[in-house]
């Protein structure tokens, strides 16, 4: 199968003149004890190198590269993840994602991810950093068969602290559902402006927000006590919801919020998809 093929993948719609248009198509496949890698496509400058499997042959870990290592304003970047009957994927990226000041015009990231019967599908992709002044559009979609199962992470940045930088201008709309055997689970969407922010209805003047969020089977009881005993304060809980079970953190401190989702997901991965948690090498390195 050719690495790229460019005319069956569409370009993110509403792109701007000389931005970068990137997309990347993923499919996966049981073959027997083993997911492969069966479809990669892309377009522009996203890829994955390489299918890994540092636990066993029968779950495929994959790194998604974004070459430039940010992104301005006009940027569209589109990924597709599939993983068929049976198949176990793992996927997480090497580095934070960094969304540039908008330069007058509005970046965009689409996540269509779908898991097919018995399939599992974990996404933790590493922090995402807005800068001061970025406009960023977010749209995250996941659908999964009625037994399928998955595991997603979000943690976002507003302003780089460690140079002193604060989120004064910008904004940030997103959009998140997630469905199972035909019906929506999760629907969450909302826009985040500094006055958002500092609002004590909005992020309560707090800059790093993290998500976690497992969608499945009910988790037994004592997952959900085990989860709420990882931090102390009013800026953390956890909620089971029938089928979905939910973490968030609020804090000004990116490496406490990857300590605290690290924490959870090793809690969570064991109950949902019967597998023991790890370190992931990529967010160590």
């Amino acid at each position: 199968m050719p690495d790229c093929l460019a005319s069956t993948i569409d370009v993110p719609p509403h792109a701007s003149p000389g931005a970068w248009q990137a997309s990347l198509r993923l499919g996966f496949r049981r073959d027997g004890a083993v997911t492969r890698l069966a479809r990669r496509e892309h377009l522009g400058p996203l890829r994955v190198q390489k299918a890994l499997y540092p636990e066993d042959p029968a779950i495929c870990h994959a790194i998604v590269v974004h070459p430039p290592g940010g992104v301005v304003g006009g940027d569209r970047l589109a990924i597709d993840v599939a993983a068929g009957a049976g198949a176990q994927v793992f996927l997480t990226t090497p580095g934070a994602a960094k969304w540039y000041r908008a330069n007058g015009q509005v970046s965009g990231q689409r996540v269509t991810l779908q898991a097919e019967a018995g399939a599992t599908l974990e996404w933790l992709p590493q922090e995402t950093i807005l800068y001061d002044d970025a406009h960023v559009a977010l749209d995250h979609h996941v659908t999964l068969a009625a037994d399928a199962a998955y595991l997603g992470c979000e943690i976002l940045c507003l302003g780089r602290r460690a140079f002193g930088e604060t989120f004064d201008r910008g904004r940030i709309a997103q959009r998140t559902s997630i469905r199972r055997g035909g019906r929506l689970l999760w629907w969450e969407q909302g826009v985040l402006t500094p006055a958002l922010q500092h609002s004590p209805l909005g992020l309560a003047g707090r800059s790093v927000c993290a998500t976690l969020v497992a969608c499945g089977a009910p988790l037994p009881g004592d997952v959900l006590h085990a989860v709420r005993a990882l931090a102390d304060g009013a800026h953390f809980g956890a909620t089971q919801m029938k089928q979905v079970f939910v973490v968030r953190w609020l804090g000004d401190d990116s490496e406490t919020a990857r300590e605290i989702m690290l924490a959870a997901w090793r809690l969570l991965r064991p109950a949902l998809l019967g597998r023991a948690g790890f370190e992931p090498r990529s967010w160590r390195t």
